[in-house]
């Protein structure tokens, strides 16, 4: 799952980094207002995990931005106890949660949780299915009907874009971005190199589904 945090306090915002990729998440930070509109404004996130109290643009404002670009990635506001006001002025504005400072790790994990099952997402299960095989999000393992084969985690993730959008064209950009990052320096052949790998594997698995190409544009995963 692709997070979005943005946190001013580098301190916090550091320690909190730290703690989603401990916990498998893919983390994007960022530390001013502005920077945080423009990242949440790609869409490419799962949850965005969102200060009120933030230089150039407050966290309230970037939250009414989105939400007015239709954007509806679930949102958890980061508030300090003080600020009751806020916290329903946000939720007004469409926030799907908020955290008071000081919190837990464990208190933030659950909200994060809580928050991809009201998305309606299948992370927090163990197994996405597909035609005929299956991937399992916690061993990494991709099933056949007769036999399976362990993935590495970078095809996990590739693999898991698609089969939560089968059918649909992926452009080449934004699964360079919602893999790698938004500041990541990855190419094309990147891209190019792991689906050459997920293709094999699902020959080898005997899957009746394939990635196929969609020249210049990106990937599609259909059955056969």
């Amino acid at each position: 799952m692709k997070v979005l945090l943005v946190e001013d306090e580098k301190h916090l915002a550091e320690a909190l980094l730290q703690i989603l990729k401990k916990n498998k998440y893919t983390v994007d930070g960022v530390y001013n207002g502005e920077d945080g509109l423009d990242y949440a404004l790609t869409g490419i996130y799962d949850v965005i995990i969102l200060d009120i109290m933030l230089p150039k643009l407050s966290g309230l404002e970037i939250l009414k931005s989105i939400r007015k670009k239709k954007i509806s990635t679930p949102v958890l506001l980061l508030t300090a106890k003080s600020e009751v006001s806020d916290r329903v002025k946000g939720l007004d504005l469409g926030a799907d949660d908020y955290l008071p400072k000081p919190f837990s790790t464990e208190e933030l994990l659950a909200r994060l949780r809580a928050l991809t099952r009201r998305k309606g997402e299948v992370i927090n299960e163990d197994t996405l299915s597909f035609s005929n095989f299956s991937l399992n999000l916690s061993t990494y393992l991709l099933e056949g009907e007769k036999t399976s084969v362990r993935l590495a985690l970078k095809e996990v993730e590739i693999l898991k874009y698609f089969m939560l959008r089968p059918r649909i064209i992926v452009n080449k950009e934004d699964l360079i971005i919602k893999v790698w990052g938004y500041e990541s320096e990855a190419e094309n052949n990147n891209i190019e190199v792991y689906i050459s790998f997920l293709r094999k594997k699902l020959q080898y698995i005997e899957a009746r589904a394939k990635i196929t190409t969609i020249r210049g544009v990106g990937y599609k995963l259909e059955e056969e």
